[in-house]
C-alpha cells in the first residue's frame, strides 16, 4: 500500500474465506473481429491472424476463469459472443465512453465485490486468480491491482464498486498503473498489489507469452501462424 497503508503480496499473511465466497470475476473483452482487435500485431501478422490470436487469448482466459470458484462469472463484452464462450458466464454489454467509463460501468453493473481482468494475458493461471480473490476476501482489503510490464494493469478488484476509482485516470499509457495506484491511495483504499504480468500488444509480447504457456490455444495459434510464414 501507499502512504499510511502497507502493500503486501496477495498470498502473504492473508486469512480469508474460500474464494467462491469472495467476489465475482469480470472479463472485459472485445469480440475478436478481423481488423478491430490486436492491430498492433500487424505487421508481421495479417488482420486475420491478429484476430485469430485475439480469439485464442480470449478463449484461454475464459477457460481459466471457468476453473476458478467465484460468486459469479461475467463477460462484459463489446460485440457478440461466439463459440469461444464456455458455459457458466453471464454476458453483459460494455457501456460508457472511453475505457475508464467502461471499467466503472462494468463494476456498477455486476455489483458487489468483483475482480476485473482483460483478454490480453492468456498466460493467466487459476492460481493467480485464486490469490487475487483471497486477497479481496480479506475484510481489511478494499482493492487489488495487478500491474503489467508496459505500465498498464491486467487486473483490478474492488470490494465496493466506486465510479470515482477511475475518474481522471488516463488509460492505455505507460503510466496508467501508476496513476491508478495513486488514485486508489487518494481514495484511502487499502490495496494489495498482485504479481506483474506481460500483456500481448506486439509480436515480441506474443512470442514471450506463448513461451510461458506452451500448451495453450494461444501458443498453438501463434505456432501455426509462424509456421505458415
Amino acid at each position: 500500500m501507499f502512504g499510511a497503508h502497507v502493500a503486501r503480496p496477495a498470498n502473504e499473511g492473508v486469512i480469508a474465506p474460500a474464494p467462491h465466497l469472495a467476489a465475482a470475476i469480470i472479463v472485459l473483452a472485445k469480440e475478436p473481429v478481423v481488423g478491430r482487435v490486436k492491430t498492433r500485431l500487424c505487421p508481421p501478422c495479417s488482420a486475420h491472424q491478429a484476430a485469430a490470436l485475439a480469439e485464442a487469448a480470449l478463449a484461454d482466459t475464459l477457460a481459466t476463469v471457468a476453473t476458478v470458484p467465484s460468486a459469479r462469472r461475467v463477460l462484459v463484452l463489446a460485440g457478440r459472443a461466439g463459440p469461444w464462450l464456455p458455459a457458466g458466464f453471464a454476458v453483459l454489454p460494455q457501456r460508457g465512453d472511453g475505457l475508464a467509463a467502461r471499467l466503472a460501468a462494468a463494476f456498477a453493473d455486476v455489483e458487489g465485490p468483483a475482480l476485473l481482468i482483460g483478454m490480453d494475458t492468456p498466460q493467466l493461471s487459476a492460481r493467480l486468480l485464486r490469490g487475487a480473490l483471497r486477497a479481496l476476501a480479506d475484510p481489511q482489503v478494499e482493492a487489488v491491482l495487478g500491474p503489467t510490464e508496459d505500465g498498464g494493469y491486467w487486473a483490478i478488484g474492488l470490494r465496493v464498486p466506486r465510479e470515482r476509482v477511475f475518474s481522471g485516470v488516463p488509460m492505455s499509457r505507460n503510466d496508467t498503473c501508476a496513476r491508478q495506484r495513486e488514485r486508489l491511495r487518494e481514495l484511502g483504499l487499502h490495496t494489495v498489489e498482485l504479481p506483474r504480468l506481460r500483456d500481448v500488444d506486439h509480436i515480441e509480447d506474443a512470442r514471450a507469452v506463448a513461451g510461458q504457456v506452451p500448451g495453450s490455444r494461444f501458443a498453438a495459434c501463434l505456432h501455426s501462424i509462424e509456421m505458415a510464414a
